[in-house]
This record gives structure tokens, C-alpha cells and sequence, in this order.
């Protein structure tokens, strides 16, 4: 087996961090649900908990429902 090993130092990775181009995704990544854009499932459960904390807001006077062990 033969390969490449690739070293660099800890100056120029630190450096690469801060880089412009590290903060921003590629323009050609594909988008995957769950991996590079959120889940569709977890789309529609993040509005259905918006929608529930609302109605929660909107009638303040009802007591807030117990949850079981």
C-alpha cells in the first residue's frame, strides 16, 4: 500500500479557519436533506411546534398542559 500523506502545520490550518472560503458551502454541493439542508420531516416539525408555541401564546389565560413521566 502506498499513499500520500498530506502534513501541515498548526499556523496554516488556524489560518484556513478564518479563511472567506471556509465559511461559505461550495456552489456546486448538492443539496441532501438531513445532511447539507435540513430534513424535510424536520422542516414540517419545526412548523407545527411554531404554530403550536402561537396558539399557546394567543390564549394566555389556559393552564399549561401536564406532561406524563
Amino acid at each position: 500500500l502506498a499513499g500520500t500523506r498530506i502534513i501541515c502545520d498548526r499556523k496554516f490550518l488556524l489560518e484556513c479557519k478564518n479563511s472567506p472560503a471556509a465559511r461559505t458551502p461550495p456552489c456546486c454541493l448538492p443539496q441532501t436533506p438531513g445532511v447539507t439542508s435540513l430534513a424535510q420531516s424536520s422542516l414540517v416539525k419545526l412548523e407545527e411546534l411554531k404554530e403550536r408555541n402561537e396558539s399557546e401564546e394567543a390564549m394566555p389565560g389556559e393552564q399549561p398542559r401536564a406532561t406524563a413521566p
